[in-house]
């Protein structure tokens, strides 16, 4: 399932790029309804191209029919993001810790400057495995997504006037 997000955040491009490629950003999230507060796991910089590794879980309720193939405490993955801080650009690869051969997603986000905001793009696609239950659990996630992705926009503004 493709998927696409854009947001607004009401601080300079350049910032809101670094932001996002900073640890410290994510230790100050909280988890939503949908999704736990993310996990750093690492974080490496080589000039201006950085790399994360973040762990999440999905904690939103699912459905039996989508339980009984599916164990939601498993719901977790690493995203690796790739950020190039002078391309203002990110590759974004999640990897399943449990269900490797059901789930498959990846991404770009790209931050353009917009006055004094940035606009952030997020693109992607989503692939779940799972007989009869495929298409809900892919609207779950990016509904879950979506929420956190907006959550973390205003995150990232009240982090970088602080």
């Amino acid at each position: 399932m493709r998927f696409d997000v854009t947001q607004t955040i009401a601080a300079p491009v350049d910032e809101v790029a670094a932001a996002y490629a900073s640890a410290e950003l994510y230790e100050t999230l909280e988890g939503s309804d949908k999704l736990g507060p993310p996990a750093v796991l690492s974080r490496e910089q080589d000039g201006r191209i950085v790399t994360l590794r973040i762990r999440y879980r999905f904690t939103a309720d699912l459905s039996p029919a989508v339980t009984a193939v599916v164990d939601p405490d498993k719901l977790t993955w690493v995203e690796q993001s790739v950020h190039d801080l002078d391309a203002r650009s990110v590759a974004v690869r999640l990897h399943p810790d449990h269900y490797a051969d059901r789930l498959r997603a990846s991404g770009t986000y790209r931050y353009e400057p917009e006055g004094d905001a940035t606009v952030r793009r997020v693109e992607g696609d989503l692939k779940v495995k799972a007989l009869l239950v495929a298409g809900t659990v892919e609207k779950a996630i990016i509904s879950g997504l979506r929420e956190h992705l907006t959550q973390e926009g205003r995150a990232v503004e009240a982090y970088l006037t602080a």
